[in-house]
């Protein structure tokens, strides 16, 4: 039996003695291990740097090449796959938001990154063309990894500090198209909105209660959504559904009836015929379409 997609805290990736720290700093490579489920989630954010190898990461449903040196950044709740090379190295950031936010005025800052909570929802790699990028980031990490193999106190100021160097490097490197459209006009509502998406998808909620969330009018949260992802908030929270929908059913044993109430629809009627109309298939037929591919 394949139970639900696991959704992993911080501490599940740290070594034993960490587990009173809000961030976990360590070199990636292929003797890395953890016992966990792939695809699965995180509460938490991450930074992933790629120095060496090959390989693909699939985020999503959305299938990204590893070719380092590169940079991937995941949001909370967003499940992700690995498949690596042997020869994979880099270094990998686990942070909680309320680390990285702790001694910061503003409380929106994670959200005017570009690369989390994307408005297109995508997640592609941020590659590192300039060599003394790639020294300077690498730099970073090092010295976070040497801040955790501190015997005595590892400091959350120091780490938090280069954290916040890597982000903003990684900010000015990213494309600058792509970062005028993250900080268009009320983008912070967008990526806030996509933020409650991802917390509460399983409360098959209506666009006027996440607009009571966000405290705006439901008419001015779709506007602003359609506006910036070229998307109705409506369709916005489908596309969560559809996905959630299909992981469920390629990657557990659940029956059609379990997801159902597990995504809070009204019966498995209308469940099947929304499941339809968006992909063009039964959820049955989905199923065994997945099976076969696999």
């Amino acid at each position: 039996m394949k139970n639900l997609i696991p959704t992993y805290s911080l501490d599940k990736f740290k070594p034993i003695g960490n587990s009173k720290h809000p961030f976990q700093i360590e070199v990636f490579d292929a003797n890395r291990h953890f016992e966990v489920q792939y695809p699965h989630k995180h509460d938490f954010f991450e930074v992933l740097f790629l120095t060496q190898g090959s390989g693909l990461h699939v985020i999503d449903d959305n299938e990204y090449k590893v070719e380092p040196p590169c940079m991937f950044f995941l949001s909370p709740g967003q499940a992700h796959k690995l498949e690596l090379s042997k020869d994979i190295a880099g270094y990998i950031f686990l942070f909680t938001a309320e680390f990285y936010l702790i001694d910061k005025s503003n409380k929106n800052k994670l959200l005017e990154f570009p690369f989390f909570f994307n408005l297109k929802q995508e997640n592609p790699p941020l590659k590192l063309e300039k060599p003394n990028d790639v020294a300077f980031i690498t730099q970073l990490f090092v010295k976070g990894c040497d801040e955790m193999d501190q015997t005595d106190v590892v400091s959350h100021e120091m780490a938090n500090s280069i954290l916040d160097l890597i982000l903003n490097t990684c900010n000015q490197i990213y494309p600058k198209e792509q970062r005028a459209i993250e900080k268009g006009k009320g983008h912070l509502i967008v990526k806030r909105f996509r933020e409650l998406i991802e917390e509460k998808y399983q409360d098959n909620l209506s666009v006027r209660d996440f607009a009571e969330f966000l405290n705006v009018t439901e008419n001015h949260l779709t506007q602003t959504v359609k506006g910036l992802t070229g998307k109705t908030s409506k369709e916005l929270i489908k596309d969560k559904q559809v996905l959630e929908i299909k992981r469920l059913l390629k990657h557990t044993d659940m029956s059609v009836t379990q997801i159902c109430h597990y995504l809070n629809f009204k019966d498995q009627s209308y469940f099947s015929k929304f499941f339809k109309k968006l992909t063009g298939q039964t959820p049955n037929a989905f199923r065994e379409e997945s099976l076969k591919s696999t």
